[in-house]
């Protein structure tokens, strides 16, 4: 049996404690949880794009600097006497165990659908003491629309109300795009660009609906669709400058030919 190592987060800690010394880092010693908030959200998404890259080098490198800005935020909660890290790993521990009573109680889950309903189930039970009204209350209000769209179909499929099978939701899609269809025809005006742009919106949140029935997380997804756009993009201002021209040189149709070759080159 291989031996565990011991996960060497101290050397972190002791790292940001000299950081926020007496002789550290003025940058460091300046920081609050609200100023260190968006560099946790940046490196997070860094994160992710490295997941979706499925580069194993950039995704360490990418998690210890999630990791970095996370311990730093919780050490400056430990620092006003707020919380510190015993708290933040006994609280998750307590919150772990108790939602997962198929392995350490008596509860049966025997699929990953009932373990997901299981959760949502004592999740809402405990949210429920803090004088949240609905299911939805606890998604929060800053997530990407993307994200917070599968967020809001998933926990709304979870009560029941959802089409029976994908089918359904395809029929919808088509409904939802006519009536975008329509919208868009009308007249330009302010209140028509508005109407134009709330059908639009359902159409996407519909589809993330589908992505749902699918199995498809809809931000990974996009995200695969952008990175891969833009190196067909790269591959065809690479190719153009090749012949001594820039991208915006190019005729319509010239495009098109390079956009051909770049979908048979680029992945």
């Amino acid at each position: 049996m291989k031996t565990r190592r011991k996960f060497p987060a101290e050397q972190i800690v002791a790292l940001i404690d000299r950081l926020r010394g007496e002789d550290g880092c003025p940058w460091d010693k300046k920081q609050t949880p609200d100023t260190m908030a968006p560099y946790l959200i940046e490196e997070v998404y860094e994160l992710v794009d490295a997941i979706v890259a499925k580069d194993a080098d950039s995704i360490c490198d990418e998690a210890g600097d999630a990791l970095f800005q996370l311990l730093f935020i919780i050490h400056l909660y430990a620092e006003s006497g707020s919380f510190g890290y015993e708290e933040v790993v006994a609280k998750n521990l307590e919150k772990m165990v108790r939602r997962h009573p198929h392995v350490f109680g008596t509860v049966s889950a025997e699929t990953p659908e009932k373990v997901s309903a299981n959760w949502e189930k004592i999740k809402q039970k405990e949210k429920g003491s803090f004088g949240q009204k609905s299911v939805l209350d606890s998604i929060p209000q800053g997530m990407p629309a993307l994200l917070r769209a599968s967020k809001v179909s998933e926990r709304a499929a979870k009560t029941g109300f959802d089409w029976d099978d994908i089918s359904g939701v395809m029929a919808k899609v088509m409904e939802e795009w006519m009536e975008f269809s329509n919208e868009i025809k009308a007249p330009p005006g302010e209140i028509a660009n508005d109407k134009a742009a709330m059908e639009f919106g359902d159409v996407l949140f519909t589809m993330v609906n589908v992505a749902r029935f699918a199995g498809i997380h809809p931000e990974t997804a996009l995200i695969r669709s952008i990175n891969k756009f833009e190196k067909r993009f790269s591959f065809m201002e690479e190719k153009a400058l090749e012949e001594g021209k820039d991208i915006e040189d190019l005729s319509l149709q010239d495009m098109h030919t390079l956009w051909e070759e770049a979908k048979c080159n680029v992945e």
